[in-house]
């Protein structure tokens, strides 16, 4: 039975006098770091100091030390460094890292994937905010919190009391913590980025576009139906699911909605998006995302540059110049 743990279930002596060593400074790091001292807990981040997150950790007011060096006498090491630096930096600081400790991570993928083979007397916990870094700090200023996902791969009550801990420290447990496993996560995480979020509604959005302008409409036009109101809808969603959206849409959107919509994401996407999960389940994703990043990335510059050269990011450009607020909201 899925369990949902709040503030009032937190053990708050998990932690306490606890250190707490941050590896990494980009948008889970900083977030993490930020929030826990802001909780009152003892923090060190770890990064390289040939690094810009090295004075922009100093500057945030955190002790700063090289990751081999932050990890002694830590009590809990987070490794929130992009997944495929982590199996490399685990082989550096382990050697430093205390008997008995915790390691954390936001993200399954190498506890998951065997990329990373903890050590034996470590406990191994997840805990994977749903939503990103930046998201995590601004929720937690205005004393809301962004819910989070709690597994325990290794390590028992006093594991899982500390995952909580931490969690509460940086505001999740004010959404809500679920429980879940490091197989569940990843995969589920994985699949919700390729065929979902990111994947899904980028290609969407940009076929809606070319489909739009092809058939001779004016790109800017397009553009903002296709990719600017997307925001309107999500945050409709996000705020209240399908049932808020229907009620803020028009009748007209509203019955175009139900009888295009599955003409458009049918069965036979859904076929695909099942064989999307079979790749990342059977482990075939990680694989050739491991051997891209180790020939490295030729086939992923290339998709990325074509991508950012796309029509609709010139004109989203120029007409985003005419919206400074929309900076100004996400910094």
């Amino acid at each position: 039975m899925v369990q949902i743990y709040s503030q009032k279930d937190v053990n708050k002596k998990a932690l306490q006098k606890a250190r707490i060593a941050i590896l990494g400074y980009g948008s889970q790091g900083r977030a993490h770091a930020l929030n826990l001292k802001d909780s009152g807990y003892d923090v060190v981040v770890g990064v390289r100091k040939s690094g810009a997150s090295f004075a922009k950790a100093k500057k945030d007011g955190l002790e700063v030390a090289e990751p081999a060096e932050a990890v002694k006498n830590a009590d809990l090491i987070a490794f929130l460094t992009p997944d495929l630096t982590q199996k490399e930096l685990y082989a550096e600081v382990i050697g430093n890292i205390k008997q008995g400790a915790t390691i954390l991570f936001a993200h399954g993928f190498n506890i998951h994937f065997k990329q990373i083979k903890p050590r034996k007397d470590l406990d191994v916990v997840l805990i994977a905010p749903k939503g990103p870094g930046d998201l995590v700090r601004r929720q937690y200023q205005q004393g809301r919190g962004v819910p989070a996902l709690l597994a325990v791969f290794q390590g028992g009550k006093k594991a899982k009391d500390i995952a909580l801990a931490y969690a509460d420290g940086i505001g999740s447990t004010r959404g809500g913590v679920l429980t879940t496993t490091f197989a569940e996560e990843t995969e589920t995480d994985l699949f919700g980025e390729q065929a979902v979020l990111c994947g899904g509604a980028t290609e969407l959005v940009v076929k809606g576009f070319e489909t739009l302008v092809e058939a001779g409409y004016q790109p800017e036009v397009a553009y903002y139906e296709c990719l600017h109101e997307l925001k309107l809808i999500v945050d409709l969603l996000h705020e209240g699911g399908l049932t808020k959206m229907h009620q803020f849409i028009s009748e007209t959107a509203k019955y175009g909605d139900l009888t295009r919509g599955p003409r458009i994401v049918n069965k036979s996407t859904k076929k695909e998006m099942k064989k999307v999960l079979k790749e990342i389940q059977d482990g075939k994703f990680a694989r050739q995302w491991i051997a891209e990043n180790k020939s490295g990335r030729k086939k992923y510059n290339k998709l990325m540059k074509q991508d950012l050269k796309h029509k609709i990011e010139k004109v989203g450009v120029k007409l985003r110049e005419r919206m400074p607020w929309l900076q100004e909201e996400r910094a």
